[in-house]
């Protein structure tokens, strides 16, 4: 009986070895890593706002864009296309860097800048104008240089650039209505319409020496290196991550858009943040927050 007993037990060993052998461990699902999409979709989700995106590493040619084709409100990202049609004029002998302007009550603007701090009958010539209206966003600088070149042709010149949905539409506070706002749509954009592509586009032609010409692209490139407002795109970063940037507020809306010079690869971005329930002017305001993180996915997701 003992036997027996042994014998079942050895027979059962052997049968549960047999059919272990037979079932198969159940394979660990593979979850692959989240893409740059659904990054940046995870990141906006919980936003109070809307988004619009597009940014392209210039050295890869990989690209991303979240209704980046989409005409937004510029606010100050608007002085960039402003200044190229500077250095255009310059470049015609239309003007000249020498040019002066008086300053008066009437033609300070309030806003961003320093201009309006200077006593009436001040002089500033039109160079020093072109680097205020971009280092510190001045607005009477802007709208002084827009007295001398004109909305209609800033928007002519990115026409002959490509650049199609970009236009500078009227002087900030009001008065020099370009033709384009004579479209009742364009009306709601303020002092300026664009898209982030387009944006992206200009960043691109001015990175390779393609606006006027490698100099006076260079000279651009180097101005908007020096600008000042950076809680945006290059957030505490351009102490290691140099960029050449221009960014823009409004009371709900947030713009930067620049190139990022990363390790790997210079990066164009232009992202804009609109219809923000709470109106702030601090560091800590949301869209800028946004804008700043986004940057980050799009330098990891696009890098090389």
């Amino acid at each position: 009986m003992f036997k027996k007993i042994i014998v079942v037990a050895i027979l059962l060993i052997v049968s549960q070895g047999v059919f272990a052998q037979r079932v198969k461990p159940t394979p660990k699902p593979i979850v692959s890593p989240p893409t740059l999409d659904e990054k940046i979709k995870a990141e906006i989700g919980n936003f109070s706002g809307r988004v619009w995106i597009y940014a392209k590493n210039l050295d890869t040619g990989r690209d991303y864009g979240l209704r980046g084709e989409e005409q937004v409100r510029t606010a100050s990202t608007i002085k960039l296309p402003i200044m190229t049609e500077v250095f255009h004029q310059i470049a015609e002998g239309k003007i000249k860097w020498t040019d002066e302007f008086t300053l008066t009550k009437a033609n300070k603007q309030a806003g961003s800048g320093t201009l309006g701090e200077l006593s009436d009958g001040s002089k500033i010539d039109l160079k020093s104008a072109t680097n205020l209206m971009i280092v510190v966003s001045d607005n009477t600088a802007t709208n002084l240089i827009l007295d001398k070149i004109s909305s209609n042709s800033v928007n002519a010149f990115m026409e002959s650039l490509g650049i199609k949905n970009t236009k500078s539409l009227r002087k900030i506070g009001g008065g020099g209505d370009a033709k384009a706002y004579d479209e009742p749509l364009n009306k709601l954009f303020g002092i300026g319409v664009s898209t982030p592509k387009d944006m992206a586009t200009l960043l691109e032609k001015l990175e390779r020496g393609e606006v006027l010409s490698r100099e006076a692209s260079a000279e651009m490139i180097a101005i908007l290196k020096r600008q000042q407002y950076t809680d945006g795109l290059a957030r505490n970063t351009l102490d290691t991550v140099p960029a050449a940037s221009k960014s823009g507020a409004l009371d709900r809306l947030r713009s930067d858009v620049g190139i990022i010079y990363t390790r790997r690869g210079r990066i164009v971005m232009a992202i804009t943040v609109d219809d923000m329930p709470v109106v702030s002017y601090g560091m800590d305001n949301a869209g800028n927050e946004l804008i700043w993180r986004l940057s980050q996915i799009l330098q990891d997701g696009l890098g090389r």
